[in-house]
């Protein structure tokens, strides 16, 4: 009985996350446009922390597709949201690491990371 219960949960938590995406990507060009916490399409920005993010005042902001890193003052961030609606933006971290940020998506931070720089790919994929 109880494997049922949670299979049920699950399977509606994940019909839920379908239905977002389906929203985030069947939005039209004119929604697409419309800012997210302060950052208009085509942008990935960065939020220094939660008030800031909340208060849709990104800190810096970037949009051009590179083949390299542009670099970003290390510093701790917040918060990164990624409006794009096709392209992948790679944040490279303090430790050399990095995450790739998938279209119209968004990603905070610990206090312990920093991201160093950032490379928007012209790829829909990771």
């Amino acid at each position: 009985m109880m494997k049922s219960v949670i299979r049920k949960a699950a399977g509606l938590a994940g019909a839920s996350v379908a239905v977002a995406a389906m929203s985030v990507t069947g939005a039209s060009a004119a929604q697409a446009e419309s800012p997210t916490h302060g950052c208009p399409y085509p942008y990935v920005c960065f939020y220094v922390d939660e008030d800031a993010y909340n208060a849709g005042t990104p800190i810096t902001k970037y949009r051009d597709v590179t083949s390299s890193y542009q670099t970003v003052r290390s510093r701790p961030h917040y918060h990164v949201v990624n409006t794009r609606n096709d392209d992948v933006a790679y944040l490279r971290l303090q430790d050399g690491n990095s995450i790739c940020l998938v279209p119209n998506s968004e990603t905070v931070f610990a206090n312990a990371y920093s991201v160093t720089g950032i490379k928007i790919s012209s790829s829909s994929t990771c």
